[in-house]
């Protein structure tokens, strides 16, 4: 178990912080995924993908913190905790940069759960659409209209900010 975690908490983290947007709750999500993991490791069978199976539970643990916390819309800043997602961004000193990424975060924090869910595992978890597919319960091609639409609405949303 401690090579799954640190192989999978940095992913884990940068997911659950980019839904969240809260850092402590961010890592205590991450410790009850691998809790989970452990304690439903009957459920993983050799058929199935662990990437998928480990996102669907992380998916689970979110729910079950949104329903039971209710997370507020006060958000930690990405900035804070860069080193902490690793494998992504790093902060290099450039304003300019900086301010691009600072607006691209805004403006994921204002697409719809679902479309930041899809775009976080698609394009900041690096996940194959059907391996999203089989976290989100739904076929290759519906994986794919979804992505489109979100960078379509995370496209027009940015460049709303950036004006």
């Amino acid at each position: 178990m401690g090579l799954l975690f640190e192989r999978h908490n940095r992913k884990l983290f940068g997911f659950l912080f980019h839904m969240s947007h809260k850092r402590e709750a961010s890592e205590d999500m991450v410790q009850n995924v691998f809790y989970r993991m452990l304690k439903y490791r009957h459920t993983f069978t050799e058929e199935s993908n662990f990437t998928g199976w480990m996102y669907h539970i992380a998916r689970n643990v979110l729910k079950d913190q949104v329903k039971k916390y209710e997370l507020s819309n006060r958000y930690d800043h990405i900035d804070d905790h860069e080193e902490r997602i690793g494998g992504g961004i790093t902060a290099d000193g450039d304003l300019e940069k900086k301010q691009a990424r600072t607006e691209l975060y805004d403006a994921m924090r204002k697409l719809s759960e679902d479309n930041r869910e899809v775009l976080t595992l698609s394009k900041f978890q690096e996940l194959k659409y059907n391996e999203i597919g089989q976290i989100l319960g739904i076929a290759e091609g519906a994986v794919k209209v979804r992505v489109y639409r979100a960078m379509q609405e995370l496209k027009n949303i940015y460049t709303k900010i950036e004006r």
